[in-house]
């Protein structure tokens, strides 16, 4: 993990008592879009507030990999993905039968989060569908994060995995179904929005989670800085407008944050790893086309993959699959930026199962498995990806916080993602460790 850049606890005042605190998450906002807003024309009067009213980062420098699930896990838990281990978005599933699950379990964190120490030291917790939070019996009103097909039995799943009672009553006082969990627009946004809002009115929890994904959505189908983009984050603001009334009417002494888990970059290239593993031996098909067995195989999140070895021990397929990755390295058009071993990859708090880790330039990502006559380098399916190595400038992510004891119009710089958690707990007067 990079150095420490900054410690954002030095740079916030300490609060004098416990005051409440509504976390809010904007997948994949950029810090720019806010500090640069009239520039880059993005009419965003909420966020700006925070910039204006409170405190705000030039930058985060985030984990590894920088993607959604382990960047917000590591937002509740103040540590790197090896230690909280939440170390990909969907975990390794090299014969592809997980139907693409997700670290949705709370059960899958091993470090305590923000709402353990908040519910321990007796304040009333909240959740709106932030990442890694079913089953998390310490928050007492919880909208997990979960979806699988999007049929309505999702429906069903989603009301046995909340709060008993809690989608129904919700449902019942605003007239309106919950969204899906699948469903990324900002219809979806918009529509949990009304169930954060109504959560905080009517329960006044002392901390809450709350997270919008529809920005990411975004910039994953047409690419981050574009006019489509910058109109989704200014409907993200009215979101944000609405839920920092709602918390300041309840609790006119709340500290507010907004975070985000990663930046963004622009894509043009795929490169299927699969295509050169199976290709040197190391990942064999059955006649059905699907894999059936492996020694060495790709564990993606975008910008990187790792690579995870079925016997990392065995010192020859250690030696074999390092050779594989140098030579793939060696050819400009595999987009190769760098390769990083254990030891690496243990600095940067990475993966601890990974034998090799694979970061790919700005513009290249790793795609999935799509057959035995996929090509190894292909144009890209999307338009925008985050997943690299968290030292590259475009994946740094934003934070800005306002409310009781915090210094109005500072920039705190550059600080690491880390250090947001500890932050919020002295903030909340609990004990995080």
């Amino acid at each position: 993990m990079p150095r420490l850049i900054v410690a954002l606890a030095a740079l916030v005042p300490a609060a004098s008592q416990a005051e409440p605190v509504l976390l809010i998450s904007i997948d994949g906002l950029q810090p720019a879009d806010v500090i640069e807003a009239e520039k880059r024309g993005i009419n965003i009067p909420n966020l700006k507030r925070f910039v204006k009213e409170g405190s705000y980062a030039s930058g985060v420098t985030g984990v590894l990999p920088s993607v959604t699930y382990p960047s917000h896990a590591t937002l509740v838990t103040g540590v790197s993905p090896a230690e909280h281990g939440i170390i990909g978005n969907t975990g390794f599933d090299p014969m592809q039968i997980n139907q693409s699950g997700w670290y949705w379990y709370a059960s899958d964190f091993k470090a305590p989060t923000l709402w353990d120490a908040a519910a321990k030291a007796g304040l009333k917790t909240a959740n709106v569908h932030w990442p890694v939070t079913v089953g998390q019996t310490s928050i007492r009103y919880n909208l997990p994060q979960i979806w699988r097909t999007g049929h309505e039995d999702d429906v069903k799943l989603m009301k046995v995995l909340a709060t008993p009672g809690l989608v129904d009553r919700l449902e019942s006082s605003l007239g309106i179904a919950y969204a899906q969990g699948i469903d990324e627009s900002i219809a979806g946004d918009e529509n949990r929005a009304h169930f954060a809002e109504a959560l905080i009115l009517a329960e006044k929890p002392d901390f809450m989670t709350a997270y919008f994904t529809a920005l990411d959505h975004e910039q994953h189908e047409k690419g981050p800085d574009t006019k489509d983009a910058h109109h989704i984050l200014e409907r993200i603001d009215a979101i944000v407008g609405k839920l920092v009334a709602a918390q300041l009417k309840v609790h006119p002494d709340a500290v507010i944050a907004i975070a985000s888990d990663h930046g963004f970059a622009t894509t043009t290239t795929e490169i299927n790893l699969y295509r050169a593993f199976i290709d040197a031996g190391l990942m064999k098909l059955g006649a059905d086309g699907k894999i059936k067995e492996w020694q060495a195989a790709p564990w993606n999140s975008g910008g990187s993959s790792a690579i995870m070895l079925a016997d990392p021990d065995d010192e020859a397929l250690v030696a074999r699959v390092e050779a594989l990755l140098k030579k793939l390295r060696s050819d400009p058009a595999n987009r190769i930026a760098a390769i990083a071993d254990r030891k690496e990859i243990a600095r940067r708090g990475g993966n601890p199962k990974a034998s090799f880790y694979v970061n790919f330039e700005f513009g290249a990502y790793g795609g999935g498995f799509k057959g035995k006559d996929a090509p190894l380098v292909s144009a890209s399916g999307s338009k925008g990806t985050h997943g690299y190595f968290q030292s590259g400038g475009n994946m740094r992510s934003s934070f800005l916080i306002m409310g009781q004891g915090i210094t109005a119009g500072k920039n705190l710089g550059e600080i690491d993602m880390r250090s947001i958690a500890p932050m919020l707990a002295d903030k909340l007067g609990v004990a995080l460790r």
